[in-house]
């Protein structure tokens, strides 16, 4: 062969790895592509507020693509779709498989607050949202695992900038399952089972201090412990109750107690006071 036809060779060959270089810069990988297109509609849908459209889109991307370029986007974004839909024991479940998969992500608090807003609100329906209820009488099981999700996030991440609203979320929660407890301590005293009774007005007091149930706590637990005869009991009880809630309205003027009143408790309904005031009716406004 002669030198000519050689350098031939050569030549046709360095321009053939020149053009495949240029190529493989300038088209994409067509199943790169592909999931990038799968991912870029459901964006779209996401910002749109087509949130039932992105949960489609997003669950079929991960299926068709579990190893892919934009996996772990797509599992994050679920969270947030199934959230945006009302289906809180979906997101739950994604936050909980993100949180396995991806431990040290860089969003792991945005996780967990997203994670505790799913049970903050899951008990709440959706008119709700446009006329609340009383949620304190509901099963506060929700409500603890609210209060979890958002004592972990600012255990871990106290300069969040989620952190904020998870505190004054727990502050609310802390009011609800307060007034659950005065609920459920009532409810006892209406059934005449005042041990019961009064073992839950006690848990308030020394569980919920600075909530708005401590009064209602210990007007039960007076009414409790009079019927039960423990007259000590009952004296110490009511001293605390007159020293730091002296308007209370089972109180009278001369110092006593009136028994009657301690099932009614305060003039602040249990959604005015879990609101602060916001939400509910005050018996004055009856």
């Amino acid at each position: 062969m002669t030198l000519y036809r050689l350098k031939l060779i050569a030549l046709i060959l360095v321009s053939s790895m020149l053009l495949a270089n240029c190529s493989s810069k300038d088209v994409q990988d067509p199943i790169e592509s592909t999931e990038q297109a799968y991912y870029q509609n459901a964006k779209q849908a996401l910002k749109a507020g087509s949130y039932t459209r992105a949960v489609e889109m997003l669950e079929e991307l991960e299926s068709r693509y579990p190893f892919g370029r934009y996996a772990e986007q797509a599992q994050l974004d679920l969270i947030y779709a199934h959230y945006k839909i009302l289906d809180y024991e979906a997101s739950r479940a994604a936050a909980d498989r993100f949180l396995r998969l991806h431990p040290s992500h860089r969003q792991i608090d945005y996780v967990i607050y997203l994670r505790g807003l799913a049970s903050f609100d899951r008990d709440r329906g959706v008119f709700d949202r446009f006329a609340p209820s009383d949620i304190s009488k509901r099963d506060p099981s929700s409500s603890n695992e609210a209060i979890a999700d958002f004592s972990l996030l600012l255990t871990r991440f106290p300069d969040s900038e989620y952190a904020d609203d998870a505190r004054s979320r727990m502050l609310y929660l802390r009011n609800v399952l307060a007034a659950h407890e005065i609920h459920v301590a009532r409810y006892y005293l209406k059934r005449q089972a005042y041990v019961a009774a009064a073992s839950r007005g006690r848990y308030v007091v020394e569980n919920f201090q600075q909530t708005p149930s401590v009064a209602d706590g210990l007007a039960v637990m007076i009414a409790a412990y009079q019927k039960l005869e423990l007259d000590d009991l009952a004296d110490k009880s009511l001293n605390v109750l007159a020293l730091n809630y002296p308007d209370y309205p089972a109180l009278r003027g001369n110092g006593e107690f009136d028994i009657n009143r301690s099932a009614v408790g305060s003039r602040r309904s249990i959604l005015n006071m879990v609101t602060f005031g916001l939400l509910g009716k005050s018996s004055d406004q009856l």
